[in-house]
């Protein structure tokens, strides 16, 4: 029993040490994104009636390279909203053992990452504030906070849809050091779904369940920005509305 304790200690330690290395890897690599010059940047934003902005009242998401990383950015404050919201939470430290908080108060500090990361990526080659996406408005109903279950399942779904989004969205990126980035990007969603799904169900497969991982082709999910949209707004969480008409 002591050795499996130990063990279990030490997968842990070493899962949030990759995590957290993971992270501030990612932040470094923000930083190059946002720092690109224009001439780098040069032919990646969307024509002119593509660019995201407010059309008939409504922010819309816009086309092209600039629609795909705004998209990424909304689904970003998604994720950093809810877990500053659980690791805030005047119950979090009753919730959760040790361990689970360190774990989430690493995918706390991602998730801000990245979400910081993609605002700035996106403010340095607009050519208007108008076009950057304003901060969404979240209400999580009747998800309790102090419900351990419900934490853990919301995370693992937000986690697994923003591993099936980033997949999707690949494929309509054209500018290579955008699709770098995305990638690197994708691993850390999912390790963290990975994680997350350890802690409902330890020592188990579910890490690389069936219901993520296709067993024919050993590959995860990939939805079009569209079904992940639908998706998303089915929770009924994002309260400000947008649009997506030039994103497939």
């Amino acid at each position: 029993m002591k050795k499996v304790q130990v063990e279990e200690v030490k997968s842990l330690h070493n899962r949030r040490n990759f995590l957290r290395i993971s992270g501030i890897t990612l932040a470094g690599a923000g930083l190059v994104m946002a720092g690109c010059s224009s001439d780098d940047d040069k032919g990646t934003t969307p024509v002119a009636n593509q660019n995201p902005g407010v059309r008939n009242g409504v922010f819309d998401l816009g086309g092209g390279d600039l629609g795909v990383l705004t998209y990424a950015y909304a689904l970003e404050q998604l994720e950093a909203d809810f877990y500053t919201r659980v690791v805030n939470g005047n119950s979090f430290g009753s919730t959760f053992n040790a361990e689970e908080q360190a774990v989430l108060e690493d995918l706390y500090n991602h998730e801000v990452i990245h979400r910081e990361f993609f605002k700035a990526a996106i403010s340095g080659v607009i050519s208007s504030q108008d076009q950057l996406l304003p901060s969404l408005q979240f209400d999580y109903g009747s998800l309790s906070f102090s419900n351990r279950t419900q934490v853990l399942t919301t995370a693992r779904t937000l986690e697994d849809t923003g591993v099936a989004a980033y997949n999707g969205a690949g494929r309509y990126i054209t500018t290579p050091d955008y699709l770098v980035l995305a990638g690197k990007i994708v691993s850390i969603e999912a390790r963290h779904a990975s994680a997350i799904r350890s802690l409902i169900n330890p020592g188990s497969a579910d890490f690389a369940g069936d219901d993520v991982v296709a067993s024919s082709s050993g590959l995860g999910q990939a939805l079009k920005p569209s079904q992940i949209i639908t998706a998303v707004s089915a929770l009924d969480i994002i309260q400000t509305p947008f649009t997506a008409q030039f994103l497939p």
